[in-house]
């Protein structure tokens, strides 16, 4: 068996468990524990669940057992929410049953009192013959094993694979994440990594073929050099993305009181980014931003991204963006003769500017109920060569006031000129929109559309340059690393 393959079977119960128990479930309140599990049959969860509890024949109307080791299967994934100082010893009785035990409990690693009982922890599940996820973490999001800590997970499975030191963070990244589009393979919350922690996730994701792109949230790792072997031996083939908390003397601090993280000195992260081609972000957004990007679009080794064409409605915004994408090191350089030829031929109204960006006003864009826009796109596309275009429509302008379905015209018309020129360049789409509820919901509508045909949809201009930076970047390191 290859590695790779010996790393997928290793981590299969885990992302796709076949029986789960759950221990600290109560018969007759309601806990974290019978939370977990009426999400897990909401969640379409298929497998056995088996209620651990010392005196009760049954909980949520599953038949109850007394341990770990008293279960009628031997225990894939176990979900551990009791206190801190019991779970050593019920890991260490198990007998060798269970084979990953995810503790939702705090009071370990992440307090001084607690360092010893997280050594213990890790004894006890040695012992016991199983892994250890956590403890203080929220655990799994599986769609392809209907496992889930998100209330209202999708259970699409997707091709963005989430490591979190954060379980809070892994919630806001799922959730968030879902409304922007993003479908995910897995997202893991690692919490104190007193076992498993982000390398080992990490080389399961490497090898994983459903996911085409990996988001960590790190606030620090226990074995760096082993993270630095696994990125750079990736080579960029699958991207990476790496939101790092901790780099500043103060997030420091924070980190070291959250998951009990040093986190280290920055200069380290930036030198792991550069050498490794791990794309480094600062932001939630920016992390989220570019992680679509990567779910939808197919980077280009040969051909990085660097030349971008904006066509829209929106002078303003389209100067404001360009400004932008220089100081992103992208490139927005007006059409050369041909183009501007071919664009003029169209005889666009008056205050539609062709050159690069093209500025056309909601009057321009309503000409054949927004099918202009094919004839736009196919003049840039036949004439000049760029790597990437960018659609951006300010909304309000459109919803209640056109006539037709121009919006959904433009999107078609665009989709029928990306058909004609394959692998051209990248198409991404800008809907802003001003708040107003009717707008809200035609862009929300808009937005699955477009990402039901594949094309990454972003709020701002600055979403989307942050992106297409992230992208370029990315490119640009697997060229070099092909040479």
């Amino acid at each position: 068996m290859s590695n790779r393959a010996q790393v997928l079977e290793t981590f299969r119960p885990l992302f796709e468990p076949r029986t789960i128990a759950v221990v600290g479930a109560s018969a007759t309140a309601m806990s974290a524990a019978n939370v977990f599990i009426r999400r897990m049959r909401e969640f379409g969860y298929s497998g056995a669940m088996y209620p651990i509890h010392p005196s009760a024949a049954a909980v949520d109307g599953l038949p109850a057992y007394r341990s770990l080791a008293a279960t009628p299967e031997p225990i894939d994934y176990a979900y551990i929410s009791v206190a801190a100082g019991h779970v050593p010893q019920m890991l260490a009785r198990a007998g060798g049953r269970v084979r990953f035990a995810q503790v939702i409990s705090s009071g370990f690693g992440e307090v001084d009192e607690g360092k010893a009982l997280q050594d213990e922890l890790v004894a006890g599940a040695r012992a016991g013959g199983c892994r250890v996820l956590g403890p203080n973490c929220l655990g799994m999001y599986s769609p392809r094993g209907r496992v889930t800590f998100v209330e209202n997970g999708s259970s699409d499975l997707g091709a963005v694979g989430i490591i979190s030191q954060s379980g809070g963070l892994g919630t806001d990244i799922v959730r968030r994440g879902q409304v922007r589009g993003l479908r995910f393979s897995g997202a893991v919350t690692v919490g104190n990594s007193a076992d498993l922690g982000p390398n080992d996730l990490l080389e399961f994701y490497l090898a994983d073929p459903h996911t085409k792109v990996i988001g960590v949230y790190l606030e620090a790792v226990k074995d760096g050099r082993r993270l630095f072997d696994l990125l750079k031996a990736n080579r960029a083939q699958k991207p990476v993305v790496l939101l790092k908390g901790g780099r500043t003397r103060q997030g420091q601090l924070a980190a070291a009181s959250h998951t009990g993280s040093l986190a280290g000195d920055d200069r380290v992260w930036v030198a792991l980014s550069r050498q490794s081609g791990c794309l480094l972000v600062e932001t939630l957004d920016q992390f989220l931003d570019t992680l679509l990007a990567f779910q939808a679009l197919t980077p280009r080794a040969d051909r990085p991204t660097r030349e971008i064409v904006m066509f829209g409605n929106g002078g303003g915004t389209s100067v404001l963006a360009t400004d932008l994408f220089s100081r992103l090191g992208l490139e927005v350089t007006p059409f050369g003769a041909p183009t501007l030829q071919a664009l003029a031929a169209l005889k666009l109204p008056p205050g539609s500017s062709i050159t690069n960006p093209i500025d056309t006003p909601v009057g321009t864009l309503q000409q054949d109920e927004g099918r202009i826009a094919e004839k736009i796109l196919d003049a840039i596309y036949a004439t000049a060569e760029p790597e990437a275009l960018v659609m951006h429509l300010n909304m309000a302008a459109f919803v209640g006031r056109t006539k037709g379905d121009v919006l959904g015209n433009l999107m078609q018309a665009a989709l029928r000129v990306q058909s004609r020129y394959p692998g051209r360049a990248h198409f991404l789409l800008v809907l802003r929109s001003d708040g107003e509820s009717e707008v809200e919901a035609r862009k929300r509508e808009f937005r699955a559309g477009a990402l039901a045909l594949g094309i990454p949809v972003y709020d701002e201009m600055m979403n989307v340059g942050w992106a297409l930076a992230a992208l370029c970047a990315h490119e640009r390191f697997a060229c070099r690393a092909r040479t």
